[in-house]
């Protein structure tokens, strides 16, 4: 079995059974016509419970065929234009090529003697995010698998920031619709269920502002602590833009950290006309960026940025065996002194090939694109009377509804619109996500995919369309 080790030895047979491997993805996405074949889970599951994993195939040929049974044919494919769900963009090449080189070096982020020049080039990185967000000569941060984990380790180095002798009293304040890993970063803090303080948005999706000084306000009249105010550069639902300028005024005035969640919004920081749509980010303590999202970087590849680079002791932990605090003294730089945690991939080098290869403005011209897509793709809703817009795009995405003409009852639209999505999903012609706007189902295209055309959201909203309308058609039928 030693044959299968990649080393000196076998350097011929890893470039033979890459080879193979990239001939057989690349056919597939040369030849997917949807983006999604419609499987089903009672469909699938079968076909991988019944692979015995205790009898190998001995063949890698025999198990790319397998593979294409059991994946490659029903996999979710992003870079099909109508691909319009969730945050998941197609990936460049150059980032993909990064992919394979690290996957086959195997470098370890943690300590110097495990990555030496990958360190170096994740601090190269790091220095040019944080100057492209405006941090100052003293910003730092580190590499995570996401912004789940980037917001997690900003509030902890808020919490302990905080310098109070119990938990008790502090308290986040975040937007009703701020990303779901604000509440459970409280929860694994330890910080209790009322730490987080939901401050209302307004038509656009945005924070109040004078709703968040009432409520600093009211944290300060009650005895409580306002550790962190969590603003958010692209909601998940709306691609919403907090105020930054003015949350960052009301941080500084009553002390609170400011931590701003740019995991979608970060693709401005390579935007060539949109970049002041982020104005205010520079005033942040805290940032979280995800590559993989608005840079078309291939997961993981997310960051945490911060202004003060002394905050990330909060995250570091010594071991004789691994990082001695001796280390320090020498000089010697350890990443793994910042992070939360130990062993780590090497994604940096995905967006080291990336602007190595393209720059970043061929970067944020991708990503301006989307957003222009975006404008476009309101209009379109705008102007069709099936459909029921929320807001207008302050990033690239669109959430809306159909509202049939024959039916009021908002329920059964409701179920019309449920209706319609499973439906499309399963045909595989297209996928959308969903969401709820003020208690009722709404539907949404993300556009990360500057492929995507007008044409292309034309026809998948028919699509949606009739999809409702069949059902409704079907319910009155039943009714009658």
């Amino acid at each position: 079995m030693r044959s299968h080790l990649l080393n000196d030895t076998t350097a011929e047979s890893y470039r033979r059974s890459v080879t193979e491997g990239i001939e057989r993805v690349a056919a597939k996405l040369a030849t997917t016509t949807r983006p999604f074949t419609g499987v089903t889970v009672d469909a699938l599951t079968p076909r991988i419970d019944a692979i015995d994993l205790d009898k190998p195939l001995l063949d890698t040929a025999a198990v790319l065929d397998e593979l294409e049974e059991v994946y490659l044919r029903d996999a979710v494919y992003f870079h099909h234009p109508r691909y319009l769900a969730h945050l998941n963009c197609p990936v460049v090449i150059p980032a993909v090529l990064g992919e394979a080189i690290l996957s086959a070096v195997n470098s370890s982020l943690d300590t110097w003697d495990q990555s030496a020049g990958g360190t170096l080039i994740e601090r190269k990185l790091i220095d040019w995010t944080t100057a492209r967000i405006g941090l100052g000569d003293n910003a730092d941060g580190v590499f995570t698998s996401g912004g789940t984990q980037s917001n997690l380790q900003a509030l902890l180095l808020a919490r302990e920031e905080a310098k109070v002798n119990t938990t008790a009293g502090l308290r986040i304040f975040a937007s009703e619709v701020s990303h779901f890993s604000v509440k459970k970063s409280a929860k694994l803090l330890g910080l209790g269920q009322d730490s987080v303080v939901s401050i209302p948005v307004d038509h656009d999706k945005r924070m109040q502002t004078v709703a968040l000084a009432h409520e600093l306000e009211r944290c300060r009249r009650d005895g409580l602590v306002p550790m962190a105010v969590v603003a958010t550069a692209g909601t998940t639902d709306f691609g919403s833009i907090d105020p930054l300028p003015e949350i960052a005024e009301l941080c500084e005035q009553y002390g609170a950290w400011m931590h701003v969640d740019a995991a979608y919004g970060c693709g401005l920081l390579a935007s060539l006309r949109h970049r002041d749509r982020i104005d205010g980010i520079e005033r942040a303590d805290s940032v979280t960026v995800d590559y993989h999202k608005s840079f078309f970087q291939p997961v993981s590849s997310s960051a945490v940025l911060v202004r003060d680079s002394s905050t990330l002791r909060h995250a570091t932990y010594h071991a004789e065996y691994l990082n001695p605090r001796r280390m320090v003294q020498e000089r010697i730089p350890n990443q793994v002194d910042k992070s939360l945690q130990t062993t780590r991939r090497f994604d940096a080098l995905k967006l080291w090939m990336t602007l190595r290869v393209m720059g970043a403005d061929g970067i944020g011209q991708l990503f301006d694109e989307v957003c222009d897509l975006a404008v476009e793709g309101w209009k379109l809703l705008a102007a069709d009377p099936r459909f029921d817009v929320v807001v207008t795009p302050s990033l690239s995405t669109l959430v809306f509804r159909y509202i049939p003409t024959a039916v009021t009852d908002p329920a059964e639209i409701d179920r019309a619109n449920l209706y319609a999505r499973k439906a499309l999903f399963a045909s595989g012609d297209a996928v959308v996500a969903g969401t709820k706007v003020s208690g009722r189902h709404y539907l949404k295209f993300t556009l990360l995919n500057p492929e995507t055309t007008v044409d292309d959201m034309a026809a998948v909203l028919d699509l949606i369309a009739g999809h409702a309308e069949q059902y409704l058609g079907e319910s009155l039928d039943r009714a009658s």
